[in-house]
């Protein structure tokens, strides 16, 4: 069976794993163009893509069920809502670590870039240790990184500053914090069907909110308008364009109102879980039945097809995240769900899984360390054709990858040969049984 002595369910590692990787892909493909499937939808739509953010959020849920399911029988002390309190603000402060390190604008910034990347390389180091746990050697990697500033500034090099006035505020794992923190409190306070209740108010009222609202300074209050709809408002009025997604201009795809029914899909996480722990704890949801697996099927397709059904008055919009983009990507993810529980733990159908069992191991560094990669990659500048500086990332796409096939299938190889990178630097943390949890 695919389930561990310790109650371990090793279909929601792979689900996590699967999911991950997904995201990592489609952040990094070698440029436009690229497949569909790997593209988000324009506006109103859903694409393969569009289903791998709400996955982790489901995932979220699920996992929420198992590590505090034992508090809902007792009442939850002081200590419990600090660890959520310390896991929530951890999150967050490694999504706006992304964006951040290394602490100065790189191309603004007129030093070697061999000089500024070792600083920048530094300080995502001492990142890395610190997530393990390892403060001294974090405090001697940031120390040394400092330093390379310092002296980058006394050798008159002109290091600009991060300009924090155009930080995202929000952002992926900004919104997995929020989410987090408040899914968890709402599970230790409300039984399921209060969070069934609770989450059709949520769905309900922000249908309400989006489609009746009008909006200020809007002739007329449509979703269909990237401008012109309630979240994206309140995104500009409370974040400000400055600290709102650049690509977004006026909204942002993590914002505010939104975050409400991402809530939802946290939820139906939790209710799943909830469900495969039934009869006993986390014990009992590793104990594989046919039962629980249909179930999740059934429930699964009903959601899907409700989505589908609500999507004629209330379009799906993974941007918006709109109440039957909820309903719909919760059916999938229970589907997924189903279908992983199904092989893995009720079949014993394991030997596919590994590469993902090893990304969901840590899934938190994957996704932190290769947004870093990417950043570096499009950051850090080299002689092109005619001598011209190009980005890493086009350089490696001009001399190795567009050369062997057109530019969509290029786009495509370099984004599988990134992602079999990041597998083997993560099966090395892996096989030396290295994980980084918050």
């Amino acid at each position: 069976m695919g389930s561990t002595g310790q109650g371990r369910l090793i279909s929601l590692d792979v689900f996590r794993g699967m999911t991950i990787a997904g995201m990592v892909l489609v952040n990094n493909p070698g440029g436009p163009p690229v497949y569909w499937p790997l593209e988000h939808a324009e506006w109103n739509g859903l694409t393969p893509t569009d289903w791998i953010f709400p996955f982790f959020l489901f995932i979220v849920g699920v996992a929420i069920s198992f590590s505090l399911g034992k508090r809902v029988s007792e009442r939850p002390g002081r200590g419990v809502y600090t660890k959520i309190v310390i896991r929530a603000v951890s999150i967050y402060l490694c999504g706006a670590a992304i964006s951040t390190i290394p602490f100065f604008q790189f191309q603004a910034s007129d030093a070697p870039d061999a000089v500024k990347l070792i600083v920048w390389l530094l300080f995502a180091a001492a990142l890395f240790f610190l997530l393990l746990r390892r403060f001294k050697t974090a405090a001697v990697l940031a120390a040394a990184a400092l330093a390379g500033i310092a002296l980058m500034n006394l050798a008159s090099w002109n290091i600009v500053a991060y300009n924090y006035s155009t930080l995202r505020i929000m952002g992926v794992l900004q919104r997995i914090a929020a989410v987090y923190l408040v899914t968890s409190i709402l599970f230790l306070h409300f039984s399921g069907k209060q969070l069934l209740g609770i989450s059709v108010a949520i769905l309900l009222g922000y249908w309400a909110l989006l489609t009746l609202v009008p909006v200020p300074g809007c002739e007329v209050t449509t979703m269909n308008d990237k401008a012109c709809n309630l979240a994206a408002y309140i995104d500009r009025l409370i974040l400000t364009e400055n600290h709102i997604w650049r690509g977004g201009k006026v909204y942002d795809p993590e914002g505010i109102l939104s975050t409400l029914p991402a809530i939802v899909t946290a939820i139906s996480g939790v209710l799943a879980g909830k469900w495969l722990m039934k009869g006993g704890d986390a014990s009992a949801a590793a104990s594989a039945s046919s039962e629980k697996a249909n179930v999740l099927f059934a429930f699964g397709v009903l959601l899907l097809a409700l989505g589908f059904v609500w999507n004629s008055w209330f379009p799906m919009n993974k941007s918006l995240w709109t109440s039957s983009y909820v309903v719909a990507t919760s059916g999938l993810s229970l589907l997924v769900l189903g279908v992983c529980y199904w092989a893995i733990d009720l079949k014993g159908y394991r030997r596919w899984a590994w590469p993902f069992e090893v990304f969901g191991a840590n899934a938190l560094a994957l996704f932190v360390f290769s947004g870093i990669m990417a950043r570096i990659l499009i950051s850090y500048r080299v002689d092109g054709a005619e001598g011209k500086p190009v980005s890493l990332l086009g350089w490696v796409m001009q001399n190795v990858y567009l050369p062997l096939a057109s530019p969509i299938d290029a786009s495509w190889m370099y984004a599988v040969t990134f992602i079999l990178f990041w597998l083997f630097l993560m099966w090395l943390l892996y096989r030396r049984r290295i994980y980084i949890k918050l």
